[in-house]
């Protein structure tokens, strides 16, 4: 035996994982044998502690093959070699999508009732469970909170086969095990107390953690799921504004996207790190998606982006807190657009990888302090700009990440982007005089 039961087990993990003490992380445990370790891991690093909950999506007439898996935050990754090996379709997979996700909002439910969900955007997700047998569950996991926008993950475990990094190695950006047995058969064997946890324990060591950390860190966060009424229809989001925050900022994400868009996620969370608030919601229904020229709609988008900040100054948690755009994409033209009508009175706006052009005679009346975020490699979205620019009369810069592209997917663009963005709202953002 290696270790006598979870508890221990977990606080041997933390102390090899010591070295991440102090940094942005996120432990994440995956229910319910991991949850237990993952909870003495957080403890180790003075980290906040959550489920990391994913379903597999099996085929229809083979339920053990997985076509693909979704996690939370509308995650959902897809094997594209198993739908083309089998013939599944997207349809397939939505209907098997849509049993799945049911059952994972009601684990969620049951595991952390009313609390939302720990946002590892921008952070570092250690993600652990009680050993590795196959991998199987621990691959997705990982993929889940790449997929929801995680800048770093190490998939962290007490246990597993000799041949672990082998396997695993492509899934996670780091890997740590205490120990890798060649005579291993099951993860059980290697414990003295290997009793099965249950959804009450699990719920228990996610209480005490949640109860540790607000302790910890005398703050917390206003962070919830909330609805933005636009006009005849609704609008999902998700409303976070820290302990203090000097103002909230607007997301408008670009044609193609949503709320739970992983760059715009990033970004949040460093401005929340600054003290900044941020609004992430839909600017479309489902519905209203499914016809391609909403997409690019501006006018519309700029509406719905109006009355997301009407909806705002009327919310208690941003009350008299000074309210900025952030738009990505088309989204950048709809900030834009809605900056220029006379009541939208945004403190400041950025741009990401923006269509400023699209905004057209609407660029000459806007009065917020505007900043446009570029990549090098982005050449004709670099020359819109650049016109783009030429048309605003009030002030504004145009900044360019060197060798970045359109999605700022380089190493360090994004991250880049986060500290422009933070240091312009932060400069130009002063609680609101209405």
């Amino acid at each position: 035996m290696l270790f006598a039961n979870r508890l221990e087990a977990g606080r041997q993990l933390g102390r090899r994982l010591e070295y991440l003490r102090g940094q942005d992380v996120v432990v994440l445990g995956l229910p319910r044998g991991g949850v237990p370790v993952a909870a003495a891991v957080a403890e180790a690093l003075d980290a906040p502690l959550d489920v990391c909950l994913v379903r597999k999506l099996g085929l229809p007439y083979q339920p053990e093959l997985g076509m693909g898996a979704i996690g939370e935050d509308g995650v959902r990754v897809v094997n594209q070699e198993v739908l083309r090996g089998t013939g599944a379709t997207e349809a397939d997979v939505a209907r098997v999508e849509e049993r799945e996700r049911r059952v994972l909002q009601e684990r969620s439910a049951r595991y952390r009732g009313e609390v939302s969900p720990v946002s590892v955007a921008g952070r570092t997700a250690v993600v652990v469970d009680d050993g590795v047998a196959t991998g199987s569950t621990a691959r997705v996991a990982c993929q889940v909170a790449r997929a929801r926008g995680a800048a770093r993950i190490v998939l962290a475990v007490p246990v597993a086969p000799y041949d672990f990094a082998r396997r695993l190695h492509g899934d996670a950006d780091e890997l740590v095990c205490l120990e890798t047995p060649r005579d291993f058969a099951a993860v059980g064997q290697f414990y003295a107390d290997f009793t099965q946890v249950d959804d009450e324990e699990v719920t228990a060591c996610l209480r005490r953690a949640a109860q540790r950390h607000r302790h910890t860190t005398g703050a917390e966060a206003a962070d919830r799921e909330v609805t933005v009424p636009a006009g005849a229809v609704r609008l999902g989001g998700r409303l976070t504004v820290p302990d203090g925050a000097t103002g909230v900022v607007a997301f408008a994400h670009g044609s193609g996207s949503s709320r739970h868009s992983p760059r715009n996620r990033f970004v949040a969370e460093g401005l929340h790190r600054a003290g900044l608030g941020t609004l992430l919601f839909d600017l479309l229904t489902r519905d209203e998606e499914r016809d391609r020229s909403n997409v690019f709609d501006i006018a519309l988008l700029a509406g719905r982006l109006l009355d997301a900040t009407r909806w705002l100054r009327e919310e208690p948690d941003v009350e008299g807190l000074a309210i900025g755009y952030f738009g990505a994409s088309t989204g950048a033209a709809a900030a834009l657009w809605a900056a220029a009508e006379p009541d939208a009175r945004p403190a400041a706006v950025v741009s990401r990888g923006g269509r400023p052009d699209l905004a057209g005679p609407r660029l000459a009346e806007v009065t917020a302090p505007t900043l446009l975020i570029v990549g090098g490699a982005d050449r004709l979205v670099l020359d819109l700009n650049r016109e783009a620019q030429a048309r605003l009369h009030c002030e504004n810069r145009l900044q360019v990440v060197p060798g970045a592209t359109h999605l700022f997917e380089e190493p360090g663009a994004l991250e880049r982007v986060t500290e422009l963005a933070r240091d312009w709202f932060t400069d130009h953002m002063a609680p609101a005089h209405v």
